[in-house]
């Protein structure tokens, strides 16, 4: 009784306490677009910051000044009182005094900030096009935090790894609010066109308690373009040589001062069928995605608020399977085999915020999504239907405890989820089932504005299948000399293993389903619950004149409880059980960046995992988790003149020796080897700006041609008891080449007269 009395003050602890972060805007100019580059400091300090290239800038707050100076070549000086004015936007005004001036200045393409407690690195926009990035599971190929590989040798649906642990132990949110979770795991990362983000903040460790309690290895947040800063209008054109054709369109109108909205179109679409390896499969499923966005902002920022609504439809589908499947006539029968994947979601959201204009450091903020996600899916005689109808809510308080030294942010969320779930196969089982969640949190940030801060986070939740829980959460950051960070970060997670959609690669195979039920109150098993804790050091230099980075991170994965996916008590069967003994993920990885010439960067990581299990056979490594990872990435741009430049990406990514689930109980002719060959992958993009409103590029990927020529176990018997297309660990489709054009107009007026 007194443990759930301590509980339910904890959760109710927010409500009574109503973390406001350092003073954050973003600069525009006459034409409201950003402005990178701006000098942002406070007046009569040394205190200063530049905008990034979307024009936004996060700079400490200071009790020695109270006035903002923001300063550009060419534009007139302007100055902010932030005890009395809001600086959520800033216009800069030409100054027309000044002669023509030409200035020019190169951005980092992923930004790691000295100041953020936590370990945390920004992909702009321009990082994101290094690569083609038709979607977010592409945007990563140029970033060694996040690896990228295939699930199987049949959906071609690419999965993501952040510290050795798969996308389920991440949690991913759109601007902050969770999402592609449940239902829309397994193939929700294509659900997103990479020309829609606007940056990418990935969180490596124990991520922040206003988010929710399900983080385990990590967060990705990324941020849709805003109406306000969008160009007029952006075009994106792609074909590649595996038939996919993709075409984006965005439309954006400023309808008043305060009021924005854009229309965001993508659709794609692969109709040839192409089999490299030769295994009477097609290599990339063929099908089509038809996906609309329309987004409003509302800013008023002499009032201090700021309004977001987003409405999204998506209709996505998919065909893989044999190359002479006929889904008309071979459907649900032996003749040949094929999948058919239908996905439909809507979803509609909303944010407001206000700041108030007596005191700045005071905000509150309230979040709502919507969504209704259903997938219709049947891979040979194996069927998977799942419809998911999801709501959340977030209400959160930022201020200042007596000083901006000290900040909190506070508030309450609420998530509810229903399931309808039907598998059929040997289980042929009604899964469905409703959760709910009720939490509170409080989370506390001290800052000495000079070498020290840390944010410490607690949350007090109630989930109808998880029960009472406390999560708590602690990140540390100190700066012991000139350009260098130390970093630390603990925190607890916990979650609900959606186990089929999860996994539903396993459908692609023979292979039986089994559950070890253990009375729990999810498919019969507990909730997953683990433990993360780890740092980083990062130190800036200078060699040979030249502007140089080093990181060095460490993080480690307990788990408290797991459900273990196991393959290798036998090759016809997945099971499905609590853990019964120790699991964790050990991650190390160091990196180097440098520009040893002026447009040129070169970055190079080393990754180490150690990631093991106990299964039912004993303590193994995970399988299909190489332990070596090797990074490099050389991207170089051209000075630019008169609105012209090339720019040249070339990225190279070598796995080591992987373990391969066990297969010795098969015959000889269906037995793989227990380690799958070390292999590299070379990508590489070559941009033509030929001015600020058009470019082409062309691209390349597994330029080395390598290819898994065993994707598909007994490919040709796919009904036969040995079929399995799951032991996929390389590509399998061989080169790759791609074109793509890219046009925009920066502002309606004179780019209609241009062209006209």
């Amino acid at each position: 009784m007194m443990n759930k009395y301590f509980f339910y003050i904890g959760l109710f602890l927010p409500l009574m306490l109503f973390s406001q972060g350092y003073e954050k805007g973003q600069v525009i100019d006459e034409n409201q677009m950003p402005m990178a580059g701006v000098n942002v400091y406070w007046n009569g300090t040394s205190i200063g910051v530049s905008t990034d290239e979307n024009g936004n800038f996060t700079i400490k707050k200071t009790p020695n000044s109270g006035t903002l100076i923001f300063s550009y070549i060419g534009y007139k000086t302007q100055k902010v009182n932030t005890l009395s004015e809001s600086v959520t936007s800033v216009q800069m005004q030409p100054d027309n005094n000044l002669d023509e001036v030409v200035v020019s200045q190169k951005r980092a393409a992923t930004i790691r900030s000295k100041y953020q407690v936590a370990d945390i690195q920004i992909m702009s926009s321009k990082e994101l096009l290094k690569a083609a990035c038709c979607n977010l599971s592409e945007s990563f190929s140029t970033n060694p935090s996040i690896d990228v590989n295939f699930s199987d040798a049949v959906t071609g649906n690419k999965q993501i790894k952040m510290l050795g642990l798969t996308s389920p132990y991440i949690l991913m949110a759109e601007e902050n609010v969770p999402t592609l979770r449940g239902a829309s795991q397994a193939y929700g990362l294509s659900f997103i066109p990479g020309t829609w983000v606007e940056s990418i903040q990935i969180t490596k460790g124990a991520g922040s308690v206003i988010n929710g309690f399900e983080s385990i290895s990590g967060q990705i947040n990324y941020e849709i373009l805003k109406p306000a800063t969008d160009f007029p209008f952006y075009l994106n054109l792609y074909g590649s040589q595996d038939s996919r054709l993709e075409a984006n369109a965005h439309v954006n109108q400023k309808l008043s001062d305060k009021w924005s909205t854009t229309l965001f179109a993508h659709g794609n679409i692969r109709q040839a069928k192409n089999d490299h390896n030769h295994d009477g499969f097609i290599d990339h499923p063929i099908g089509n995605q038809i996906n609309l966005l329309n987004r409003w902002q509302f800013t008023d920022s002499e009032k201090g608020w700021v309004g977001f609504l987003n409405i999204n439809y998506l209709k996505d589908e998919r065909q893989a399977g044999e190359m002479q499947f006929n889904p008309a006539k071979d459907k649900f029968t032996t003749n040949t085999w094929g999948s058919q994947i239908f996905s439909e979601r809507i979803t509609a959201s909303n944010k407001i915020g206000y700041v108030f204009p007596e005191a700045s450091h005071k905000s509150i903020g309230f979040q709502n999504s919507f969504q209704s996600y259903q997938q219709d899916s049947y891979f040979g005689l194996n069927q998977y239907d799942i419809k998911q109808r999801s709501f959340y809510s977030n209400l959160i308080y930022n201020s200042i405890i007596s000083n901006v030294k000290h900040k909190f942010s506070t508030g309450i969320n609420f998530v509810y989820d229903n399931f309808n779930e039907l598998v059929t196969n040997n289980l042929t089982v009604d899964f469905s089932r409703t959760d709910r969640s009720f939490g509170g949190f409080f989370e506390y940030t001290y800052d000495n504005l000079a070498n020290f801060s840390l944010v410490a986070g607690i949350r007090a939740d109630t989930h109808n299948r998880l029960g009472n829980f406390i999560t708590p959460r602690l990140h540390l950051r100190y700066n012991p000399w000139a350009d260098a960070v130390f970093r630390a970060s603990a925190g607890r997670g916990k979650r609900v293993a959606n186990i089929f959609a999860e996994n539903q690669h396993f459908f692609a195979s023979n292979r039986q389903f089994e559950i070890r039920n253990n009375n729990g109150k999810i498919y019969g098993l507990h909730p997953e619950i683990a433990w993360n804790y780890g740092g980083s050091f990062s130190q800036s230099f200078r060699i040979f004149n030249k502007n140089a980075e080093i990181t060095v991170d460490f993080y480690r994965t307990h788990f408290e409880n797991q459900i273990v996916v196991d393959t290798d008590a036998s090759p016809q069967k997945v099971l499905f059980y609590d853990l019964n003994g120790k699991s964790f993920a050990n991650s190390f990885q160091t990196e180097l960046s440098i520009t040893p010439l002026r447009g040129l960067d070169f970055k190079t990581a080393y990754k180490f995992y150690d990631v093991q299990t106990q299964f039912l056979s004993g303590q193994a490594e995970k399988p299909l988790t190489p332990k070596h990872r090797f990074f490099a990435n050389v991207a170089y741009e051209t000075p630019e003149r008169n609105h012209k430049k090339w720019a040249f990406d070339l990225t190279y990514n070598w796995l080591g020796a992987q373990r391969l689930p066990s297969t010795k109980s098969n015959p000889k002719a269906f037995q793989t080897a227990d380690y799958a060959p070390a292999f590299a992958v070379i990508n590489a993009q070559i941009t033509k700006t030929f001015s600020h409103e058009f470019e082409i590029y062309i691209g390349g990927e597994n330029i080395g041609n390598y290819k898994q020529e065993n994707g598909i176990l007994a490919a040709n018997d796919p009904f036969g008891m040995y079929f399995d297309s799951t032991l996929l660990y390389a590509p399998s489709f061989g080169q790759m080449y791609y074109a793509g054009l890219r046009f925009k107009i920066r502002n309606w007026t004179k780019n209609t007269q241009k062209y006209l």
